[in-house]
Order: C-alpha cells, then structure tokens, then sequence
C-alpha cells in the first residue's frame, strides 16, 4: 500500500541500507545536518550484517517521531519472517538481530509500508513494480520497470549499495550513469528519474566511505555525499559480536 503525505518544499537527506552501522549512520546524519538537511527520508535495511541493530532502530524510530519518512527493507521484513532467502552470512547476522531487538522496535519494522508517496516523489526500498519481491536494478531495462510502475516524477531507492540515477524520456529513451560524489545533479521535469542511493552501512562499489544524498525539492537538485567514518570500530564491534568475520573485513574495501 502507498501512503500519501504532503509538504513544502525543504532540503532532504536520504538514507538506504543502513545495516546496523552506528559509526557510518551517526556520520551521515552528523553530516547531513551539518549542510542543511531539514528531513530525513530512510530507505529500509536498518538491520542485518552490523553490530548494533537496536541502536539503529532506535535512531531512526526517534526520527520519524520527529516527521522523517520511513519505508521497510527485506532485512527489515526477515526480522519477523523465515520467508525471505539469504545467503549464510546475512542469515547468521538476521538471527542475531532477533535476539537484540525489544517487541517495540520488531513491531515498528513490521509495521513499515514498503512504499511511500510524497507530492511527485516515491520512496522505496528495492524498486517500484514489486517492491515485496526485492528485485535489484542493475540495468536500464530494470530501472525501466520501476519507472513504468509509477507516475512520480523521482523514485528513490536503495538494494543494491552502489550508487546509480537512471532517467527516461517521454518517449521512453533510458539514460544511466553513475553520480559523482559532491557534483549536484538537476533533475529536469521533461524527464523521470530513478535514483539509487549508495548504502550508507555497507558500501558496495569500492569506496569504503557511508554513502547518502541530498535532494532539494525546490530545485530539484541532488548530490550524492560521500562520508568518511571510524571503520575500524564498525568492523570490531562486528567481531566482538561473533558475527561472521567477513563482514567485518569488507567494510575496509567497500565491497
């Protein structure tokens, strides 16, 4: 189901696949306020693969108290279901998640919409055709469908942890590339945009530092942020946890 919200135009700081990074999560937001940003929009994936999954929760709970947007992540959604297929690693890390979490903070993830509406922007975890299915885009042809399946104007979403915008054309024409950290971007009307935001938890395309962006709904202008954090105590508090090892280790690499 998609709810429907309205607003002003305002600074936003959106932020996709989390992770239950205290040290990534705190920079970015530390950084987000720092420029400006005056409402948070959080893309799902809060938990799974990081250590300190009630913090997080916790945090961003007290967020959308405050008027941020929240949508569900299928790491979110496995908390309370066996149905969703991961590998062993992001499993082991989701069975110790459901042991850290109070009944409000499982019920508050159980309780996310997997899709929000907000003027001409939709929000969304994976992408807009069968958000419940979690289905990644890789390709134009997969921002394609996502695009197809709603008339907003920008869909934002995260899955992938890699940074990407997508746009398409009235005819149809699909245009990809990936953002450069720090270079706004203006989102013209004659086109429908796709942005994957980067993970701020655990990036995936080679650089190790949290990954969100800021998107001014007045001009239209995005700019993808990159953000240097304390890795090396991410990746302890991981160990400490007796979570499996690699996912400590690939938080140096971004991979």
């Amino acid at each position: 189901m998609i709810g429907l919200v309205a607003e002003e135009s305002v600074l936003l700081a959106v932020f996709a696949d989390i992770h239950a990074n205290r040290q990534a999560f705190s920079a970015c937001l530390d950084f987000a306020r720092a420029h400006g940003a005056e409402r948070f929009i959080c893309l799902g994936d809060y938990v799974g693969y990081g250590a300190d999954p009630e913090w997080t929760v916790e945090t961003v709970m007290d967020l959308v108290g405050k008027g941020a947007l929240a949508v569900r992540g299928n790491h979110d959604n496995a908390i309370g279901t066996s149905a969703e297929t991961m590998n062993a690693e992001a499993q082991a890390a989701i069975e110790w998640t459901r042991g850290r979490l109070n009944t409000a903070q499982r019920r508050f993830l159980a309780e996310l919409p997997l899709m929000l509406q907000e003027d001409d922007r939709l929000y969304v975890h994976s992408e807009a055709s069968s958000p419940a299915k979690w289905h990644y885009v890789r390709s134009t042809a997969e921002a394609g469908r996502s695009l197809l399946a709603t008339a907003a104007h920008v869909t934002f979403c995260g899955h992938i942890h890699r940074p990407a915008l997508y746009s398409m054309s009235v005819t149809g024409k699909m245009t990809s590339f990936v953002p450069t950290s720090g270079v706004t971007v203006q989102l013209l009307q004659g086109r429908r945009w796709l942005t994957v935001l980067g993970s701020v938890g655990q990036p995936r395309d080679g650089d190790p530092a949290a990954s969100f962006a800021m998107f001014d709904t007045s001009s239209r202008e995005i700019t993808y942020c990159r953000v240097p954090y304390d890795v090396d105590a991410a990746a302890k508090r991981i160990r400490e946890n007796g979570l499996p090892i690699w996912l400590a280790d690939r938080l140096s690499v971004g991979r």
